[in-house]
């Protein structure tokens, strides 16, 4: 599946026209958009639905725990998914990876909405469930790599890696407002019999519909020209082997840089779906309301941090959330923890302003860090493993947290802690805002 060449242009010619790379960046935003998509409406289905459904011969506490253990399954799968999808990346090139990881993501949602519950079909059901979430995560550890990864060899000298990068980490929004919109309708056109029934199921069905516009748009896209020019022919290579072996350093900074992002990623949206109606008793529709506009908040900022990290560098602007971040933990915990509507929105809205400063930089700072030969295994293995640390830990802490001491400033200093380590790995960084990618690495 090659792009359509028109007739005497080269390959080299057409990767870098404005149609090409419209097309990998289009490519991407789809992908990634399907991604989140499936990971929010899973993590929203794990605070509203799965306990009942899935866990049900759990006490309410157990239950929730379980079904966040689910949500978090995907996260330790997400590794080998990284490894796996990099080794192939990086060996037989970007655009091999995309396909697949689409599909894979696509079937593995949908199934999930099609599944019997625990009342249907017994431990069949939760067993049925944690596998496609695991299918979910494999595909999951691919995608990001390769998507950020070919829109950064786009502009291989650097003068808007930020902003094309921020193409890819606007998914993560886009696919939010998708997941928390779907759901939101749906609780608003049916009882809550129906929604427990089967109303729950349709965010999880409408995922076949991002499927096929994603793989029609990657269907033609080309293969990056960096990859081709300096790391194919490189087949005997063993990617991950040599990550591990010489690039110790950069996988720190990597895992470091993602790993307090993610967790506020959390605690500034999922949290509230289920802090808010448990221990506040406001409506769903408050914490649903507050993850909307927090979405809005990170479709506004995410180019803005995108195009400001290549005027000032990635790691002012990744200190500028981090140190941010570490402050507004404390100051959201106390508006949250006011039951007022507005002030819950208001902190929601604030803590993704931060956090996509703390997320945007990460789609070209990460694959600045590798050599092209090995660049979507260590930004994939990077990325990923500060997941399992970071996404899959954080709702089952966070909760267990709030029941051991039946307070919320627990939760603020833990994500205090890790969002300060996003300044701590920025700063131990080289800037490579404006390094060539045949440079990246060294």
């Amino acid at each position: 599946m090659h792009a359509t060449l028109p007739l005497g242009a080269s390959s080299a010619d057409a990767s870098a026209s404005p149609s090409s790379t419209k097309r990998v960046a289009a490519a991407s935003l789809a992908g990634t958009t399907l991604e989140f998509y499936d990971h929010f409406i899973y993590g929203s289905a794990a605070a509203l639905v799965f306990p009942k459904l899935f866990f049900p011969q759990s006490e309410p506490l157990v239950a929730t725990l379980l079904s966040f253990a689910s949500y978090g399954v995907a996260f330790v799968a997400r590794p080998l998914g990284a490894a796996v999808f990099g080794h192939f990346g990086d060996k037989l090139g970007r655009k091999s990876i995309l396909f697949i990881t689409l599909l894979m993501m696509g079937l593995a949602t949908f199934l999930i909405g099609c599944l019997p519950s625990y009342g249907q079909v017994g431990m069949l059901a939760p067993i049925l469930l944690v596998v496609l979430r695991i299918v979910q995560g494999l595909a999951l550890g691919g995608e990001w790599g390769g998507a950020a990864i070919m829109v950064n060899e786009l502009d291989p000298e650097g003068k808007r890696r930020g902003l094309l990068g921020a193409v890819v980490q606007i998914a993560a929004p886009i696919g939010l407002l998708l997941a928390n919109g779907a759901f939101a309708l749906v609780t608003w056109q049916v009882s809550e019999d129906a929604f427990m029934s089967w109303g729950w199921r349709i965010p999880f069905l409408l995922s076949a519909i991002l499927v096929g516009v994603g793989l029609y748009i990657r269907m033609n896209v080309a293969e990056s020209k960096v990859f081709e020019k300096d790391a194919k022919g490189h087949e005997e290579h063993a990617p991950i082997m040599e990550v591990l072996r010489h690039y110790k350093p950069q996988l720190a900074i990597a895992f470091f840089a993602r790993l307090g992002g993610d967790i506020a990623f959390y605690v500034f949206t999922l949290f509230l779906l289920y802090f808010v109606p448990t221990k506040l008793g406001l409506p769903k529709s408050v914490a649903l309301n507050a993850v909307l506009l927090g979405a809005v908040a990170q479709m506004i900022f995410i180019p803005v941090a995108g195009w400001l990290s290549d005027r000032i560098g990635r790691r002012p602007v990744l200190m500028i959330g981090g140190i941010g971040g570490a402050i507004w933990a404390f100051v959201f915990m106390q508006m949250v923890q006011t039951g007022n509507p507005a002030s819950i929105i208001a902190a929601s809205f604030v803590g993704m302003v931060l956090v996509s400063f703390m997320f945007s930089p990460l789609a070209s700072f990460l694959p600045e860090l590798f050599a092209t030969k090995v660049r979507v295994t260590g930004a994939s293995l990077g990325f990923q493993f500060a997941g399992v640390f970071g996404g899959a830990l954080a709702p089952i802490i966070a909760t267990a947290l709030i029941a051991k001491y039946n307070s919320a400033t627990p939760v603020a200093i833990y994500l205090a802690i890790v969002c300060a380590l996003i300044a701590v790995a920025a700063f131990a960084a080289r800037e490579t805002a404006r390094i060539d990618l045949k440079d990246a690495g060294r």
